[in-house]
């Protein structure tokens, strides 16, 4: 018995060393060996419908290759828009304005310090003008209408046209009153009024005014015109004004060559020697022919004439 009780304590205690030793091995093997990385776990994205950013790629060291340049896509072109900007109306300007078709083109109310826009110029035979040395008797007229003769003749030198509302010259035209506005306001007659009607109230108040009811070049009406007078005329286009004068002039007298009246001013068509003028320019003084009877059109009618206010005989 007693050598069965030492046998067994002997097999329990090299039984407990050599687990002792086990488990002592294990573990030095366990420090030692090399702990296995764990497999990454993927994750379950959500899909969206945007692409994803691809990951710029590294910059190349200066000892590696330089790779050829990839070329960049073209950019796509924008789609134009089918709906076109509408562009805003201009406001019409007095000239842009239609206006009736008549013999004369209506002269503005407007005062010359007014903005005007020049008006197409027409084509139609060249401006006239003339010296003062081309009119009969022109030597025997009152320093004043002398003075003022001179004055409207230069300006036919200036290769002006007809601009509706202009009493400037530094427009590139004038229209007819406009005309002797800038020729009266400038040779002492700062009281001269602006358009024709006004300008015919004018003179029939000073008393100074001879009526023509004539259509005859030799009626006695016109024995008293005299070189420097204003020359009147209503119905050259469609207004209504109260007295309703629309063109205006200045006598000259007659050519010594040819004898004919001449006259001075701006006109949108009256004539010269039989050519159509627009612009400054000396014209032809003619009676207008009667208007015959079925013709609805306006017609021009001569009213008369008269001295300038303030401008003497002698």
């Amino acid at each position: 018995m007693k050598w069965l009780l030492i046998l067994a304590m002997l097999f329990s205690t090299a039984h407990g060393a050599s687990a002792a030793e086990e488990s002592l091995g294990t573990k030095i093997k366990k420090i030692f060996a090399p702990t296995p990385t764990p497999a990454p776990t993927r994750k379950h994205r959500k899909r969206s419908g945007k692409k994803p950013t691809p990951t710029p790629s590294p910059t190349a060291s200066p000892k590696q290759k330089k790779a050829s340049p990839t070329p960049s896509p073209s950019p796509t072109p924008k789609r134009k828009s089918k709906l076109k900007k509408a562009s805003p109306s201009p406001t019409a300007s007095p000239e842009e304005t239609p206006l009736p078709n008549p013999t004369e083109t209506p002269e503005a109310t407007a005062t010359p310090s007014a903005t005007v826009h020049p008006t197409p110029q027409k084509k139609g035979a060249p401006n006239v003008t003339l010296s003062p040395d081309e009119i009969a008797d022109f030597d025997n007229c009152p320093a004043k209408v002398r003075q003022l003769i001179e004055s409207g003749l230069e300006l036919t030198k200036q290769n002006l046209g007809y601009t509706y509302g202009s009493a400037d010259p530094a427009n590139g035209g004038m229209d007819c009153s406009g005309f002797l506005y800038y020729v009266l306001q400038r040779n002492g007659f700062p009281d001269v009024p602006r358009d024709s009607s006004q300008q015919y109230v004018w003179v029939r108040k000073a008393g100074n005014f001879n009526a023509v009811l004539s259509r005859h070049e030799d009626s006695f009406e016109l024995d008293a015109l005299n070189p420097g007078d204003l020359l009147f005329w209503r119905g050259t286009y469609a207004i209504d004004r109260d007295p309703p004068i629309t063109h205006v002039m200045i006598y000259l007298g007659r050519e010594k060559g040819t004898k004919k009246r001449v006259m001075v001013g701006a006109s949108d068509g009256r004539t010269y020697d039989g050519k159509q003028r627009f612009g400054v320019s000396v014209f032809d003084f003619k009676l207008p022919p009667p208007p015959k009877s079925n013709d609805a059109k306006l017609s021009p009618i001569f009213v008369g004439y008269g001295r300038i206010p303030g401008v003497s005989k002698d």
